[in-house]
């Protein structure tokens, strides 16, 4: 068992370093990942075409990039991204990591898309960014070969999550703790 907690830290250790080597300066990790936001939304509108009114009419929206790792009874995943306020324009730029336990087994590339009805709770994901929940999924996607259960779910009221698969192999059933937090570096 302490091994499997050391293999568990190293794992998501691993994630949210490799995470955060985007750029070598602040100005160019913030200009990744606005381009990495702009290609996710894009995968979005692809997979699900209504999400672009969607919006379009919320008070905002984040995305993450994602990496996770599932060893049999321990998971983890990483990634960045930004949240963007319709109203100001403006990008709050952020990480997330997550840790879980249940059974699976597999590595996925994961998009995550957040949108926001309302200020508070914009302001409140932004500030606070917890997110605790129970899944279940399966995914085998290369580029656009394979497939995966992607769909949007209601997190909270005002709070839409959409989870695209980019690509990985995984099969999974866990409970998870997920953080997310403003990045310093770059806001």
């Amino acid at each position: 068992m302490k091994n499997s907690r050391l293999i568990f830290v190293a794992l998501l250790s691993f994630i949210m370093f490799s995470s955060s080597l985007y750029a070598a300066t602040p100005a160019e990790q913030r200009s990744e990942l606005s381009k990495e936001s702009q290609a996710t939304l894009q995968m979005l509108y692809k997979a699900h075409p209504k999400a672009k009114g969607q919006i379009k009419a919320a008070y905002g929206y984040a995305t993450f990039s994602n990496f996770g790792v599932n060893l049999i009874f321990f998971s983890a995943e990483g990634g960045s991204g930004l949240a963007h306020s319709n109203k100001s324009g403006k990008n709050i730029y952020m990480n997330m990591a997550s840790g879980g336990v249940g059974l699976g087994l597999g590595v996925k590339d994961f998009r995550a898309i957040f949108i926001f009805d309302n200020k508070k709770v914009f302001k409140s994901f932004v500030n606070s960014g917890w997110e605790a929940n129970a899944q279940a999924d399966a995914a085998a996607k290369s580029d656009d070969k394979g497939g995966a259960l992607d769909g949007a779910v209601t997190v909270q009221p005002g709070i839409t999550l959409y989870k695209l698969t980019k690509n990985g192999l995984a099969i999974q059933a866990t409970i998870q703790g997920t953080k997310y937090w403003k990045d310093d570096d770059l806001n």
